[in-house]
């Protein structure tokens, strides 16, 4: 009993030691406890079971597209990590995003968008709220150009099928999101499985950084919780030039 005991200690300890040297370099942005660090409408967040939730109801709709912004600056190259749960409506996780001038209220913002759902069909793509529109659908690794008239276009290429990474997305429990923003190559996964790849290359548009922002959006009454939300930046990538030096690299 005591060997059984001795081995079960030392892989709880392994697996805890596994755990600690993956989050290796993270950041917790929300402390369960308060919204402090954080910005939005008083009416529509709040702290719920630890967790960052947005709610609408009936009696208590939103005009349009609300969010809660992250105060802790402009966020560039990054991984960043949550778990979220959606009942009803939609929502997202704003990265490298702008506030809007003409919104609804003073917490409104366009930027690149990780999509979140609650039904079938548009959690892990990513959304241009603001911001060109759909940039890329679940399943493929999308080269965003501009054409010869100056319109937005899109080089897709498949590397999953729609409904597979579709079976990953828990309905109404906690799901895991991952955002990894390097240069102009966007990656997010869903538990842990890659639903689409965004290469930015419309030089006109494409944005370096920005604010970070969960979005509750309007329409019909819904709830959005979040929490374990934490962030590691990342280096920039850099190269060396012809005479040895180092200089940064980015997607181009």
């Amino acid at each position: 009993m005591k060997k059984i005991v001795i081995l079960l200690g030392l892989t709880a300890f392994v697996f805890v030691g596994q755990v600690v040297a993956a989050e290796k370099g993270f950041k917790s942005i929300f402390d369960s406890k308060t919204l402090d660090g954080w910005d939005g409408d008083p009416k529509f967040w709040s702290v719920e079971d630890g967790s960052i939730t947005g709610k609408t109801t009936k009696e208590n709709p939103t005009k349009g597209n609300t969010f809660i912004i992250w105060n802790g600056g402009k966020t560039g190259d990054f991984d960043l990590r949550l778990d979220y749960k959606i009942v009803g409506g939609n929502s997202g996780i704003q990265y490298r995003s702008f506030k809007l001038k003409n919104g609804a209220d003073k917490w409104r913002v366009g930027g690149y968008q990780a999509d979140i759902d609650s039904g079938p069909t548009f959690s892990g793509i990513c959304y241009g709220e603001a911001f060109r529109g759909i940039l890329s659908l679940r399943g493929k690794k999308t080269t965003l150009t501009l054409s010869d008239d100056g319109k937005l276009k899109k080089d897709e290429e498949e590397f999953s099928k729609d409904a597979d990474v579709a079976k990953a997305i828990k309905k109404e429990q906690w799901n895991s999101y991952r955002i990894v923003a390097r240069g102009y190559n966007l990656t997010q996964y869903i538990n842990e499985v890659k639903t689409t790849q965004v290469i930015d290359r419309d030089k006109k548009t494409r944005r370096p950084d920005g604010l970070l922002a969960l979005q509750l959006h309007a329409g019909p009454p819904m709830n959005v919780q979040f929490k374990n939300i934490r962030i590691k930046e990342l280096p920039k990538r850099v190269r060396k030039s012809g005479g040895g030096k180092k200089k940064s690299k980015t997607e181009k």
